[in-house]
């Protein structure tokens, strides 16, 4: 039976969380309003379901997949029993999309982990709702580049580093595979372009700044030594280097974009998002990996507003 990740799991209570609330939000009745001294009660209250449809409240949950570019980026390695500490230069490395079948396979599974996906969730802290605090989800993966050459400094195998080296199986394979996952806490705003404000049709520009850690899943190989940190299901999280997925450095990042209700409190969203992610003690074979990666996103979400 396949094992469901911690990861996962707290991403299908959010989701199961905040769909209770929307629920709840519609079943509700509205407190009626204190009776006229006169005695008149001509102005009856709103329908029940009126409120739940037309003030969504202040929390929103999206869903959305994503595109990650990478900068070229060094890549320091230290195996100090092997004899080990070189650097390789400018890297290039790409993310591994998969199918947008598979993402939307996954979200109905409750797998938040396959292939590259994002999941937020906000609460407004004004009125207007135009001032937001979320929590940040980024699924996204990291590859090298295999075939391409770099330049290396520093010692191999107790010698200097002389040569080019080409990064291919089984000399060096380095990855970030089943999430170079980003937790970050965003401070959010919003501000109303065309449309009917808080109504369907409405368009707003959204922009985001946040930080918080990285919790990747190292997955590499080096000179024919393959990096195992132990099975998915047994040791998943965070700081023992037996874990399958590890705190290895902090991130901190910038995201601009649009956002349109298209029904009610469904809305649809499409960001560009620059971030910056320090690695620090990403777990090799007897060793470990330092390396600072700059990232360009393309997130694409669907979500609701309750």
């Amino acid at each position: 039976m396949k094992t469901i990740s911690a990861l996962s799991l707290f991403c299908g209570a959010v989701v199961a969380t905040s769909l209770s609330f929307a629920v709840r939000a519609q079943q509700a009745p509205d407190k009626a309003p204190d009776a006229p001294a006169t005695g008149d009660t001509s102005d009856a209250p709103a329908a029940p379901f009126d409120r739940a449809w037309k003030d969504e409240g202040k929390w929103y949950f999206s869903w959305g997949y994503s595109r990650q570019q990478y900068a070229p980026s060094d890549i320091h390695v230290s195996q100090p029993s092997l004899g080990n500490d070189f650097t390789l230069h400018q890297v290039k490395a790409s993310d591994y999309p998969g199918r947008v079948g598979d993402a939307v396979n996954s979200l109905f599974k409750l797998d938040f982990t396959s292939p590259q996906e994002n999941v937020r969730i906000g609460y407004f802290l004004n009125p207007e709702k135009t001032f937001a605090i979320e929590l940040n989800y980024d699924h996204s993966k990291y590859n090298n580049d295999a075939g391409q050459s770099v330049r290396v400094s520093g010692t191999v195998n107790q010698a200097p580093a002389t040569s080019p080296m080409v990064l291919a199986l089984p000399v060096f394979d380095y990855g970030l595979h089943n999430g170079f996952n980003h937790i970050m806490v965003n401070a959010v705003w919003f501000h109303h372009v065309r449309g009917p404000k808080q109504e369907p049709g409405e368009l707003q520009l959204i922009s985001r700044l946040g930080a918080g850690i990285l919790l990747p899943h190292a997955d590499n190989t080096i000179f024919g030594n393959h990096n195992e940190v132990g099975p998915k299901g047994e040791r998943v999280c965070c700081f023992d280097s037996r874990d399958w997925w590890q705190v290895n450095g902090w991130t901190a990042g910038a995201e601009l974009g649009l956002r349109y209700r298209i029904y009610k409190s469904i809305y649809f969203e499409a960001t560009q998002k620059f971030a910056y992610g320090a690695l620090r003690g990403v777990p090799v074979y007897q060793g470990s990996a330092d390396h600072s990666v700059w990232m360009s996103e393309q997130v694409f979400s669907t979500g609701f507003m309750f």
